[in-house]
């Protein structure tokens, strides 16, 4: 009996862990409440709202939980929580640049909104919508708990029953925690700062009792190595929450003068039609359609591009055309504020600064960014490679640990599958070869691929170094699974000098296109020397143009590099007091915005690759 109680508690506990309401997608497009704004909160680091003092989870109606008002009933009550305006974080946003006494807080800190609300004729379901929280997020809306959701990088929502909602004083209170786990993803180690706190958009969504909730509109893939033909054919589905019976869904694309309606079956209709005299996105041409979604009960518009991409023999093909990818990778960071990248302006600070280097492709490194990253990327033109945070030292062996990674994949891919601009969906980054560990990845490979089988699938692989004379291979055993190799190198760096690079070679078992997702070197902006002292500018921009020359020489499968990084970032495991200071100063602009020696390098082989390619 003891037995099945532990079994029974255990399945509650799993049970509510995933209650949350599956993705409702193109948030931007539905009638909502923002609760974006000033919240109140209470540092918790013992986690005392939560838990009673012989460490069980408070009683859901306990006046000392802090999902409870702070209010006495009368003046007997003895209340040890309160939240007012004294302490209040904004949101979205981190909390570790807010105040300068969270500047390295890893913990718990509730967060409370108070707000109004007035219920509208047509709306019958409710939603709390978040962007991402990092990393776990216990929700409750006037005492009750909505559920929890654990991944610091993805969206989620969970609806809210009518009869708890209030015209006047809801009392909206989220737990976060950012604290970092060996069971988690991403581990407990990482080469990047660990930002606490309700890191993007919040809101309350209104949404009729039968609604879309999400769609996946993209050309279909087509036959291997042959362009999209002129008729180009477009697959997907609508999926519906409570469809009426015989409901109909109608794709419009004014642009094209293009109108069909589909017959709603169970929750997903399925969708195939053709879209004559389509103009194919690419990054010269980041072509956009409105694209409407509409039932008897709502209109959903979306932009988006129609393109296809494929790994093909030695090639990445766009639109049946090899590409080369001049990419770079980006930290969801903006350095000048030390902080955590949100919304337009802070993407449109990033990307603008990739292509003033010369790029048509980042790497969103080592996690999903905002939302307005990918949405802008379509508007620029912008090749993306989106990543979920399976990075080093995850535990390979444990199944609750692959839940969570296919979690984040499954919400990653939700949110932007229909974005023109991804064409690589990554499952991790420079993880340790083992049976289990490729079997880990693997099973990744495979959902990635059932959820979207439009796109690439790839990850960031290990090396074999110097496996033959002066050859390093990159044979990882899970290159036979990605469709893109893709490798980390850092030759002259960790490891010899960058004149290293003189008498290296590349090489790879698979036939397979072969990509360099990771080089780099730090440099401190300012600090000049000569090119043999480490941390100086000089030493940079040394070890690009060796790479430089080795790259010019790599096979001819060879298809592209996005070099580490951007900008310079935090990292709490780079703690040189001189060069460092909590800093990685791999970045080709440093924390203030300026150019570093290295990027006139970089930019001037991108641009000798552009212009070769438009001669051609």
């Amino acid at each position: 009996m003891k037995k099945l109680l532990i079994i029974l508690v255990c399945i509650c506990v799993t049970a509510l862990a995933y209650a949350q309401d599956s993705l409702i997608a193109n948030i931007n497009a539905r009638k909502s409440l923002s609760l974006n704004g000033r919240w109140q909160y209470i540092v918790d680091p013992y986690e005392t709202g939560f838990y009673d003092y012989r460490y069980k989870e408070l009683n859901e109606k306990a006046g000392d939980a802090y999902w409870n008002t702070d209010v006495p009933k009368d003046k007997t009550e003895k209340k040890e929580h309160g939240y007012i305006d004294k302490y209040s974080l904004e949101v979205p946003g981190d909390w570790n640049h807010q105040k300068t006494e969270f500047l390295y807080y890893e913990g718990t800190i509730w967060y409370k909104k108070s707000f109004d609300f007035h219920a509208v004729d047509n709306a019958t379901k409710y939603f709390l919508y978040f962007g991402a929280v990092n990393y776990r997020a216990d929700v409750y809306l006037n005492g009750k708990k909505l559920g929890f959701h654990i991944g610091g990088f993805t969206p989620f929502n969970f609806e809210i029953p009518a009869s708890l909602l209030k015209e006047k004083g809801n009392f909206l209170v989220v737990k976060v925690d950012n604290k970092r786990g060996a069971d988690e993803v991403p581990t407990l180690n990482t080469d990047w700062w660990n930002y606490g706190g309700i890191t993007r958009d919040v809101k309350l969504v209104e949404l009729p009792h039968s609604f879309i909730q999400d769609y996946m509109i993209q050309l279909k893939k087509p036959v291997a190595g042959k362009a999209p033909a002129i008729k180009p054919e477009v697959s997907g589905w609508v999926k519906m929450r409570n469809a009426n019976a015989g409901e109909t869904i109608t794709i419009t694309i004014p642009e094209l003068k293009f109108k069909k309606q589909f017959v709603a079956t169970a929750d997903t209709t399925q969708l195939n039609f053709i879209l004559p005299k389509l103009q194919l996105w690419s990054p010269e041409n980041p072509k956009l359609y409105r694209v409407i979604v509409s039932t008897a009960n709502e209109k959903i518009e979306d932009k988006i591009g129609f393109r296809t991409i494929e790994a093909l023999g030695k090639h990445v093909l766009l639109n049946g055309k090899p590409i080369f990818m001049r990419g770079i990778s980006i930290h969801g960071e903006i350095p000048q504020d030390v902080r955590r990248a949100v919304g337009e302006q802070d993407a449109l600070q990033l990307l603008n600064q990739a292509r003033e280097l010369g790029c048509n492709m980042v790497r969103l490194a080592h996690y999903p960014h905002d939302e307005a990253m990918t949405r802008l990327a379509d508007s620029l033109g912008i090749l993306v490679w989106s990543e979920i945070p399976v990075y080093w030292t995850i535990n390979f062996g444990s199944q609750a640990v692959l839940n969570k990674a296919k979690a984040q994949l499954q919400e990653m891919i939700a949110r932007d599958h229909n974005r023109a601009s991804i064409i690589i969906w990554s499952v991790g980054n420079e993880t340790p070869i083992s049976q289990t560990r490729t079997d880990f990845m693997h099973s990744l490979i495979t959902r990635a691929k059932e959820l979207d089988p439009t796109r690439m699938v790839s990850a960031a692989l290990e090396v074999n170094y110097a496996s033959l004379k002066n050859v390093n291979v990159v044979d990882d055993p899970l290159g036979q699974f990605v469709d893109l190799v893709a490798f980390n190198e850092y030759l002259g760096w960790y490891g010899g000098l960058p004149d290293q690079c003189r008498k290296t070679s590349w090489s790879t078992p698979y036939n397979k296109p072969l990509f360099v997702s990771e080089t780099g070197a730090e440099g401190k902006w300012g600090f000049h020397a000569d090119s043999l002292t480490r941390f100086d500018e000089e030493f940079q921009e040394w070890y690009y143009k060796e790479q430089v020359a080795m790259l010019k020489r790599m096979p001819d499968n060879f298809v592209g590099i996005s070099p580490w990084v951007l900008n310079d970032f935090r990292s709490p495991k780079r703690n040189n007091p001189l060069y460092q200071e909590g800093w990685n100063r791999k970045g080709l602009y440093d924390d203030k915005g300026h150019k570093k020696k290295a990027f006139y390098i970089l930019n001037a082989w991108y641009n000798e690759i552009k212009n070769k390619a438009q001669t051609n």
